[in-house]
């Protein structure tokens, strides 16, 4: 047990008014009581003395406040939260802190998907953000011990714990500290062995029915731990087989139940998959904001671990260093090299961003980009969804001691040769350094079997990459998603755009399993157009084909997979609709497996995974913004470029003469009244997201979709203005 200094500000509410010293000791009392009482036989301490005039007392002195901020137990990750809370506020009253409690909502991105939720689901980012900063400033709070959960709320608590640092530090008070505490990792359900002897039964019918693509694709999903995305995943298989009768309707649903009720374990927890949930877990590590003693569970945290994580804040209190947007800010190049190593979810590349700017410190998607290719970062994790390599399996390494998580994915960065910030202070109340002293520890050469964390790169490169082209300014794309052999299929290709207006149209003809039949049959692509892609994806094929009629070209070039297409997904971005994210979209081409070796995504929308293709997101300016991808139309074609990452539009009469010509400026002009008709589709289905939370005022994708005022208040140097912790601790 330690005890915590009083907080140095000269003003103190709790002393200075008088309503808070009749309103809270209450709360405090009441919190602790029901701690106690939550915990049982299991509370570890000494009678309660948190009497009203004890709480009085430590209010009246500055004795630190320390708000234990929750989620919404209507999200998987928050199920445990009475119990960790519990415990945190009883270890906070211990060491002579005054624990106060409040949760924010927290919005579930799987019970969102494909409805009218994932249209909040980036504002609910900034709306955490908002709220974290006004109860804490209401109630003069003056630290935090996070809860931290799954989507967009880790970072959205981040963003309001440096952006209260920063507006704490501007106003002369102590600085505002936070620890964050990861909800444990969720293990997958697994398939119950009778249903997994249906489906295979289902996928030999259609093998023996001739539809071995459907029997290869059920297979290819039944490979897969059980997880929330799990029944999108089977969706679109289950739907062509019932297309082709060879299950029935009521065979569907049972089997979606049956799938549904084997997938989550009852403790809850973040899903097992390495989506934003768990990228944002090692993110925030990676930003020196967890203690390794919370970062990687099995169940909730036992009390000796949550007093690891309390106990190091009586070092920390009054220290600059240790303010929550210092941290953060000193961290950032190792966050995003961390971010890179462990194949991070696309969706953080905004909200690296937004964190940054609500800490003060001016900072962009480009910024990010360059500190990503500063130098090379290889690729440290081995996750594996099919071979018992996810994040549940790191986890039980994390607790069996062989890994010590993202201290140890840091320090085989470190011996790989990237340049880490070793003295960059942490909520450990030391350094990176520190923390590294025990090699032992972190290195996790004790893990014979199944590493998922590294030692020898599995490529030279990682990460999600910024790309540039001549009809958008930004857009990223999880390149290190694709193996060496896809990223060959797509490289240096062109592609035909198969334009959708908005996400609903996308999913309908996505999911038909005849989408590819109709462009033939519509001839929606040029033979001319087709010839010259045969010349460009594979030259060594023309001459072989050059002389096939259309329908036979056509199913040809399927086939051999030298068709492309650009399935381009328009008026999704944060003004038109909020961004949602396309992951039904990127599901029903997984799920096709003749469809998914052709198709390209892209969109003005977000992703938090990858197809078999690329999938190409955030692409500003946005639709609604007279983006170049407000222009685009199906018969269109695109240079993909990923390894110079570029995304070019092609000049079609120069294409047909076999030469690249990147030109756009044009298309603008020639098609002012289809962009204007769609402008108007868009302001009309813009009408289905409630005004009031409609993300107007707000940067872009690529200055991390944040209020302006924000962004314009960002004024900081985070490579100057940021304090050391030599300094902190002289």
């Amino acid at each position: 047990m330690v005890l915590y200094p009083y907080i140095e500000n000269s003003y103190n509410p709790y002393r200075d008014n008088v309503q808070g010293k009749a309103n809270e000791p209450i709360c405090v009392a009441g919190l602790l009581d029901r701690a106690k009482q939550i915990l049982g036989p299991t509370y570890e301490g000494d009678s309660p003395d948190w009497t009203l005039e004890e709480i009085y007392n430590r209010l009246h002195e500055n004795a630190p406040r320390i708000a234990i901020i929750g989620g919404s137990p209507d999200h998987p990750a928050h199920i445990m939260d009475f119990q960790t809370s519990s415990r945190a506020a009883l270890r906070i009253w211990q060491n002579g802190g005054v624990p106060f409690y409040f949760s924010t909502p927290v919005m579930c991105d799987g019970t969102a998907q494909s409805n009218q939720g994932m249209s909040y689901s980036l504002q609910s980012r900034n709306a955490v953000a908002e709220m974290v900063v006004n109860q804490i400033e209401a109630h003069s709070y003056h630290g935090a011990f996070v809860i931290q959960g799954c989507d967009k709320q880790p970072l959205g608590v981040v963003s309001a714990m440096a952006h209260l640092d920063r507006i704490r530090n501007y106003r002369g008070e102590s600085p505002f500290f936070a620890t964050f505490a990861p909800a444990h990792v969720l293990q997958g359900g697994t398939i119950p062995e009778g249903l997994f002897e249906e489906l295979e039964a289902v996928a030999q019918k259609a093998e023996q029915n001739g539809s071995e693509d459907i029997a290869l694709d059920l297979r290819d999903a039944m490979a897969y731990i059980l997880q929330c995305s799990s029944n999108t995943a089977f969706q679109g298989v289950l739907q062509r087989a019932k297309e082709k009768g060879f299950i029935t309707q009521a065979a569907h649903d049972d089997y979606e139940k049956r799938l549904a009720v084997n997938t989550c374990d009852g403790l809850g927890g973040v899903c097992a998959f390495n989506g934003t949930g768990n990228s944002s877990r090692h993110l925030v590590a990676g930003m020196g904001l967890v203690h390794p003693d919370l970062e990687l569970l099995t169940d909730p945290p036992t009390q000796e671990q949550i007093n690891a994580a309390l106990d190091p804040l009586a070092g920390m209190i009054n220290k600059q260093a240790f303010g929550a947007s210092n941290i953060m800010a000193s961290n950032i190049q190792n966050a995003v090299r961390i971010h890179s190593a462990s194949g991070g979810s696309t969706n953080l590349m905004m909200h690296i961003v937004a964190g940054m700017l609500y800490g003060g410190f001016k900072f962009s998607l480009h910024e990010m980009d360059r500190i990503h290719h500063e130098v090379p970062v290889p690729d440290l994790f081995d996750y594996s969804l099919t071979q018992g390599r996810d994040i549940f399996a790191l986890a039980m390494q994390c607790c069996s001691g062989n890994s010590r998580g993202m201290e140890s994915l840091f320090y085989e960065l470190l011996q790989n040769g990237v340049p880490m910030d070793v003295d960059a202070p942490t909520v450990t109340g030391t350094s990176w350094r520190e923390r590294l002293e025990k090699e032992h520890k972190v290195s996790i050469e004790k893990i014979a079997e199944n590493p998922v964390i590294l030692d020898k790169p599995r490529r030279p490169y990682s990460g999600v990459d910024v790309l540039s082209g001549n009809f958008f300014e930004s857009a990223v794309v999880k390149i290190s998603g694709m193996t060496t052999r896809q990223l060959d299929e797509f490289d240096k290709k062109a592609a035909f755009v198969l334009f959708y207006d908005n996400e609903e149209d996308a999913n309908h003809e996505l999911l038909d399993a005849g989408l590819l039949d109709k462009l033939k049959d519509k001839k929606a692509f040029t033979h001319e157009n087709l010839l010259a892609a045969v010349k460009q994806n594979a030259p060594d094929q023309y001459e072989a084909l050059s002389n096939h009629p259309y329908d036979s070209l056509f199913d040809a070039m399927v086939e051999e997979g030298i068709l492309k297409l650009a399935v381009v997904v328009s008026g999704q971005g944060p003004v038109a609709f909020g961004m949602p994210e396309m992951f039904t979209p990127m599901q029903h081409i997984n799920a096709n497996r003749k469809l998914k070796r052709l198709a390209t995504l892209i969109s003005d929308g977000r992703y938090s995974g990858v197809t078999y293709g690329a999938a190409v997101g955030h692409m500003t300016p946005e639709a609604k913004e007279d983006g170049g991808i407000l222009y685009l139309q199906t018969g269109d074609i695109l240079f993909l470029d990923f390894r110079e990452r570029t995304i070019q539009f092609m000049e079609e009469t120069a294409f047909q003469r076999g030469e690249q010509v990147f030109e756009f400026d044009h298309i603008r002009e020639q098609r002012k009244e289809l962009a204007a008709s769609r402008l108007k589709a868009i302001a009309k289905r813009q009408r289905q997201v409630a005004a009031s939370n409609r993300m107007t005022s707000h940067t872009d994708a690529a200055h991390g979709v944040v209020p302006l005022q924000v962004f314009e208040e960002a004024d900081l140097d985070y490579k100057k203005d940021i304090v050391s912790l030599n300094l902190a601790q002289h």
